[in-house]
């Protein structure tokens, strides 16, 4: 089996500066019959790991730390025995949801994560939170947004640890000069893809969200 993408929706909450809202959550996971990397772990460590079989988990990746992402990571890691790692920009945001616990090891822009063959490399992407990253797989024609872009804009920027001209000299720099049929995988909702995103980027700049 040649490396594929699978996607498992899981469903909890996302509780930030005193509000908590109901979210829907996109957790990736790319790899073959024997090897697999998950894209966060929201809400539900059981579903996800069984969404990973008897596969090798070699890491629980985390696009960033907000509570809707990595709130089941800990218990993921220790259901499969794979690392948790994480860009070291959003450790004060991680120790909001998981106390007592850090990650395991550390992301970093131009870090190459290689899984069933495929190399996905890291780009720290801040902005939505200070250690957002984004995952790029040439090999699979797919960049790993979390909340940095989603299908008709930037992710939110309203909250604690954000800031959005960063979030949007991120898109600009980061993500819009990868190829325009490059498929966005994102962290809630649909898929776009960097052709159908790229027009609009003076128009969100100019709303200012």
């Amino acid at each position: 089996m040649s490396a594929a993408i699978d996607l498992l929706v899981t469903s909890g909450t996302f509780s930030l500066d005193g509000g908590s809202w109901d979210v829907d959550n996109n957790v990736w996971i790319i790899g073959d019959d024997r090897e697999a990397v998950v894209l966060d772990a929201p809400h539900d460590a059981e579903a996800i790991a069984a969404a990973v079989g008897d596969r090798e988990l070699l890491a629980i990746v985390c696009t960033h730390a907000h509570d809707d992402h990595v709130g089941a990571a800990p218990a993921l890691a220790e259901l499969t025995g794979a690392p948790v790692l994480m860009h070291p920009a959003d450790l004060e945001v991680w120790r909001l949801t998981n106390r007592g616990v850090v990650p395991d090891g550390e992301l970093h822009d131009g870090q190459v994560i290689t899984v069933a063959g495929q190399e996905l490399t890291v780009l720290h992407t801040p902005g939505h939170t200070p250690g957002a990253v984004s995952l790029y797989a040439p090999g699979l024609n797919s960049v790993f947004t979390g909340d940095t872009l989603f299908a008709g804009g930037p992710g939110a920027t309203g909250r604690s640890f954000s800031d959005f001209p960063t979030i949007t000299a991120s898109i600009r720099d980061r993500l819009l000069t990868l190829p325009p049929e490059t498929v966005v995988r994102t962290g809630h909702g649909e898929t776009t893809t960097i052709g159908a995103e790229a027009p609009h980027l003076e128009e969100w700049i100019a709303r200012g969200h």
